[in-house]
């Protein structure tokens, strides 16, 4: 349902309890997750998932999300939507401190970040990451115990949280609810992050206030027509424009 976001790649990260599984591929989502036996390779009950429209690094395998990478605590997922204005120096910032890049894309330095951070748990290595970067983001990532999903502090990309089958689930746009039918709870907030574990979900606002700076361009391109945004149809949007 989220094709439309990206057609260059695909990919997916599922956890199982005890490993991680991932499968990242050049092209559409039909022509590579229809697959049984890709599909029987991503074991687990909870996954992470992305389209790629590539906007920072090429089109190439090593750039396709979700990133991985195994931190002292456990694996961690991130997929990304957005641009990261600084990213290339936060690259070059963390080369010179010894980190190893393997992607040319903006996300990975959110990785970096996080992985480097002097802070304790997760949460907090992650929200410290976040606090370094400039530009827009919705982030979703998925750890050993959770999923967790972000947007920046101006609310540029979008996020929807739902439910389905006693599940919760992130999501770019509502159609990717409706097509497995989910129910939508909200949009996340500019700056508001959720946590969900199998105790439930808490949301956090990690950073100060910000002015509101949605993308008009999820009105009149990147969204799917049947999406709802800020309780709006994107359809009658479109018509009346």
């Amino acid at each position: 349902a989220l094709q439309h976001r990206g057609q260059e790649a695909a990919g997916i990260v599922s956890f199982d309890g005890q490993q991680f599984h991932v499968e990242r591929h050049i092209g559409l989502v039909g022509d590579n997750f229809a697959k049984p036996s890709v599909i029987d390779r991503l074991k687990g009950n909870r996954a992470i998932g992305h389209t790629r429209y590539a906007t920072t690094g090429g089109a190439i395998l090593r750039n396709v999300q979700p990133m991985f990478a195994e931190f002292h605590g456990g694996g961690f997922a991130v997929a990304h939507n957005g641009n990261l204005t600084n990213a290339l120096t936060l690259q070059r910032q963390l080369q010179k401190r010894g980190s190893i890049f393997q992607s040319t894309s903006d996300t990975e330095a959110v990785i970096h970040l996080t992985a480097t951070s002097d802070k304790g748990p997760l949460v907090d290595r992650f929200i410290d990451a976040l606090r370094q970067i400039e530009g827009a983001y919705a982030f979703v990532t998925l750890s050993e115990k959770k999923m967790i999903g972000v947007r920046d502090p101006h609310g540029v990309r979008p996020l929807v949280l739902g439910h389905v089958d006693g599940a919760f689930v992130l999501a770019s746009e509502t159609c990717a609810l409706d097509i497995i039918g989910g129910r939508v709870i909200r949009e996340l907030e500019p700056g508001e992050m959720v946590i969900i574990t199998e105790e439930g979900i808490e949301s956090l606002k990690p950073f100060g206030p910000a002015r509101s700076r949605f993308c008009i361009f999820e009105f009149v391109y990147f969204a799917r027509p049947d999406s709802l945004i800020a309780g709006t149809s994107i359809y009658s949007v479109r018509k009346r424009i």
